[in-house]
């Protein structure tokens, strides 16, 4: 009975053990993926625009990969918030050195979406390439964007920026060899938004549909009428410049008349002569 009854235990204590184990398994293996971050299931920009309407959208913390030519202006555009301070990564492979005649000196520029150019804190903004260098790191870190400034300051302010990628010195020959870019934008965010008591109301973000007539703004002119009060609408049609010409001249006329006539000194009259007067 003991032999059997021992048995019983171990066979339970057995089954609790596996059931244990089966449970703690998935459960383990759950916690020891990390899970991907999103910038991680962002899938790669494979474009780039040629101009600041056709500038390609990237979203920070996406990665860009693509082949192009050099000499060639490459756009990419991307939107940031008050607060955030971007980053900018570029990394171009160069063609063979075999196929280079020279050095070649390159560029990163960002402007912001009223197209003014942005000063960059650090990085590589305008590095230049041996003849024999394999590639060439370009970088701008930017100013925090704030939430409110200036018309006249030219501070960062929340809307889209637009990244421009260029060689500005390079041999004739070396226009149009392949090369290799990769670029990465990063946004740092912070809780010191300066300055406060201010708001922006749009943010600076120009349209992008090129041949399309805006009609949602009024017209400066309607503005400046309707705030005034003043309206033209009592004039007769301005074609007819040959009657406002006589008018004018008549105008001109009358007044002129009437001006010699106030101002001209009255004429003195003349003594008779003696012979009259005693007659």
């Amino acid at each position: 009975m003991r032999t059997t009854s021992l048995r019983c235990c171990a066979g339970a204590l057995s089954a609790a053990a596996a059931a244990l184990l089966l449970s703690a398994g998935p459960a383990a293996a759950d916690t020891a993926l990390p899970s991907p971050s999103p910038s991680e299931s962002l899938a790669p920009v494979t474009t780039a625009g040629s101009s600041f309407l056709t500038g390609t959208a990237v979203q920070p913390g996406q990665p860009v990969q693509l082949a192009g030519s050099t000499g060639d202006y490459l756009y990419w555009s991307f939107t940031s918030e008050a607060g955030q301070t971007n980053k900018i990564a570029i990394t171009v492979t160069l063609p063979p050195a075999a196929s280079r005649h020279g050095r070649s000196s390159w560029a990163v520029d960002v402007f912001d979406g009223l197209r003014r150019r942005q000063a960059c804190t650090a990085g590589a903004q305008t590095p230049t390439a041996a003849a024999r260098a394999a590639s060439v790191t370009l970088g701008c870190t930017l100013r925090q964007v704030r939430a409110w400034a200036e018309p006249w300051s030219g501070d960062p302010l929340p809307g889209t920026y637009y990244v421009r990628l260029a060689v500005t010195e390079l041999p004739e020959q070396d226009l149009g060899l392949p090369m290799q870019v990769a670029m990465r934008i990063t946004a740092h965010d912070s809780d010191d938004i300066q300055p406060e008591g201010g708001e922006l109301k749009t943010p600076l973000t120009q349209p992008v549909a090129a041949g399309t007539v805006l009609t949602s703004a009024p017209p400066v002119a309607a503005e400046e009428e309707k705030d005034t009060g003043w309206s033209w609408d009592w004039l007769p049609d301005l074609s007819a410049r040959w009657a406002w010409t006589a008018v004018g001249g008549a105008i001109a006329a009358v007044t002129g008349v009437g001006g010699y006539s106030l101002t001209r000194h009255p004429r003195r009259r003349r003594p008779e002569p003696d012979g009259f007067n005693r007659l």
